[in-house]
């Protein structure tokens, strides 16, 4: 058998035949439960294998067709790829039929054929089925199903199954498979267990491909989890791809952890809102205006939660008319990007639109500004139709800057991919990559330029200095490459200047310098204090702090605890009397080697145990 990625769902009007047509196409009774068998009508969804006469199969979803089921029905056609439109004979296009066809729609369903069941019920009443088939026709005039095979059949007799068959052969040919790269990505319909085996739950792949021991997560919980084991059609696979029905055995996740609404996704990929940007498409043949703040119902995946509608350029949306919008949600869900949706009325409970989640991570945006801001972003991602390194360029762009672990949230992609789709705009120039971070092109303009001034400004405070010390740039090491490699700035040892920058000879600050040094040396091991130099050395307060922060900037002095200064000359000749005492000294022996006392010493010593010029053990100290 050759499995097909691609699900085939059933839509129509309650006790239309849609079960008793999928058991005669595949001999599963999709009618499981007691009371869907007693009742004689479809309540939760079915699932059964089609396998074809050139060994395919492909994957069938049944759904209710009755009103006070169309949460299933929806839960069920949210992951389908075409339509199996099924309308009796007997009964012609009826109300469900009409709302099961607008939710397909409204879902994003674009191909798909029609069965005209229950032939047999109207063998008598010559004229009659090619009236049926004019209505249908009628019915489906504009829509995704228009000029769509329509096979006249019957489960009772088998009359033109085999016709039917060939056009789901014919069907499969057109339809396209989804993509199997990405994160793994299954919003679940059922959840049960299995004596031996534990928690397993079942759904319809929407993106990505997963395999036995993969790391999991079930959201919007956040339950971690592993794949035990995977089925598709009751039978054991090595993966399960996009477009497939799937059974997923979890180890880790307790059957009262899970429910219909939760997802099986790839560990740190996705996370759960309460906010999500989209495009908002109201039914043509609507009652009334949809409005701003307005409650209603959200059916996405198998979710289903309250929420209102923020609309964020006009008071309301006018059936026919389509929108971006926002929708904020009273409780989390997981979704992706380019997912479809319902609305339903809050009350009465009836469908009357949908759209397209543009972006899920969003926020109720306060004043125009923003709402501007969100307006060109839906645009923009919209512009990007579909293509994962398109939108995280354009994400990237938007931001200015996204950290690495950031991406793979905001991109919904593996790490892999996306790194891959990094690599790729790196090389185009599109984005650029900064330590832990992805750049666009205009962000790191504006770092670059901010850098180069900031160096700029440190010429003017400090002339007769070679440049600005690499540690002090305040900036990470991959922005001082690019900006040397661009010509802005020059390296000189460990200062950075600009190319056309000459350091001064000013003989003013050389003297302040000696004087200050001559001050130190003076003292000697009786350290002085910053506030006492200051005193001693008469200058006011901005030249003393110029003339420190430079002499800092240079490693000329240094400021050690207590506040004291100690300039280079004396941390060298400290470096000298304790490599002449040894290797382990105690204070004790510097104090009295320098003539000092411990009030001075103590600090000199613990700044070299900064430094790493010594290292304390007990009550001596190792020189290094």
């Amino acid at each position: 058998m050759r499995e097909i990625s691609l699900v085939l769902g059933t839509a129509g009007h309650i006790d239309h035949g849609k079960t008793a047509l999928i058991q005669a196409l595949t001999g599963v009774n999709c009618d499981r439960l007691i009371e869907e068998r007693k009742r004689g009508i479809t309540i939760e969804l079915g699932f059964a294998p089609l396998k074809l006469d050139d060994d395919r199969v492909v994957s069938v979803i049944d759904v209710p067709g009755h009103e006070k089921f169309i949460r299933q029905m929806v839960a069920g056609a949210s992951g389908i790829d075409a339509a199996l439109l099924v309308i009796a004979a007997d009964e012609s296009v009826m109300p469900q039929t009409r709302e099961h066809l607008a939710i397909m729609e409204l879902l994003g369903v674009h191909d798909g054929l029609i069965a005209v069941t229950k032939i047999d019920r109207i063998k008598d009443d010559e004229g009659m089925l090619d009236l049926v088939i004019d209505d249908v026709k009628n019915f489906v005039a504009g829509t995704f199903l228009q000029d769509k095979p329509i096979v006249p059949v019957s489960s009772i007799t088998g009359e033109n199954l085999d016709e039917l068959r060939n056009e789901i052969k014919n069907l499969i040919d057109r339809v396209a498979i989804r993509p199997r790269s990405g994160a793994f990505f299954l919003p679940v319909d059922r959840a049960f267990t299995i004596s031996g085996f534990g928690t397993v739950v079942t759904g319809t792949a929407y993106h990505g491909t997963a395999q036995p021991n993969d790391k999991i997560e079930v959201l919007p919980s956040g339950r971690d989890g592993r794949i035990r084991t995977l089925q598709v059609h009751s039978r054991n696979v090595d993966n399960a791809y996009a477009g497939q029905r799937v059974a997923v055995n979890l180890a880790g996740v307790d059957i009262d952890e899970i429910s219909r609404g939760d997802v099986v996704c790839h560990k740190g990929v996705f996370r759960p809102v309460t906010c999500f940007e989209a495009v908002i498409k109201l039914l043509p043949d609507a009652k009334e205006p949809l409005k701003h703040w307005q409650r209603v119902h959200v059916c996405t995946g198998t979710s289903e939660v309250l929420a209102r509608v923020s609309l964020l350029d006009c008071k309301q949306i006018s059936p026919g008319g389509e929108v971006p919008a926002q929708l904020v949600l009273e409780e989390p869900v997981v979704c992706t990007y380019g997912q479809r949706f319902i609305i339903r009325f809050y009350s009465p409970l009836i469908t009357i639109g949908g759209g397209e989640i543009i972006f899920p991570y969003s926020y109720k945006p306060r004043g125009a500004a923003a709402r501007a801001k969100i307006l060109d972003r839906i645009e923009n991602l919209i512009r990007s139709n579909g293509n994962p390194e398109r939108r995280f360029e354009y994400l990237v762009y938007e931001a200015g800057s996204i950290e690495k672990t950031e991406a793979v949230l905001l991109v919904q992609d593996t790490q892999s991919n996306v790194d891959s789709m990094a690599k790729s705009l790196i090389s185009k120039g599109k984005i650029i990559e900064l330590d832990n971070c992805y750049v666009s092109k205009k962000h790191c303009d504006s770092l670059l330029n901010d850098f180069v001034n900031a160096v700029k400004d440190y010429h003017r405070l400090y002339r007769s200095e070679a440049g600005m010390p690499v540690e002090n740039a305040g900036v990470s090491r991959s922005l001082v490459n690019i900006a040397i490699e661009r010509g802005l700035l020059v390296l000189d040892g460990n200062k950075l200047r600009t190319p056309d920058f000459v350091p001064e000879n000013d003989e003013i600050f050389n003297a302040q310098k000696a004087k200050l040094k001559d001050i130190c040396m003076t003292s000697k091991w009786q350290l002085m204090t910053l506030d006492e130099l200051k005193q001693a050395i008469n200058l006011p307060e901005k030249s003393f702090t110029k003339l420190i922060q430079a002499m800092r900037n240079a490693n000329e002095l240094a400021l050690i605890p207590g506040n004291y200064v100690l300039i280079s000359e004396l941390e060298n000749e400290m470096r000298d009397i304790l490599r002449g005492l040894g290797a382990q000294v105690t204070l004790a022996q510097v104090r009295d080697a320098t003539g000092s006392t411990r009030k001075f010493i103590l600090p000199i010593l613990e700044y070299f145990d900064s430094r790493g010029y010594t290292r304390r053990a007990g009550d001596y100290r190792v020189v290094l």
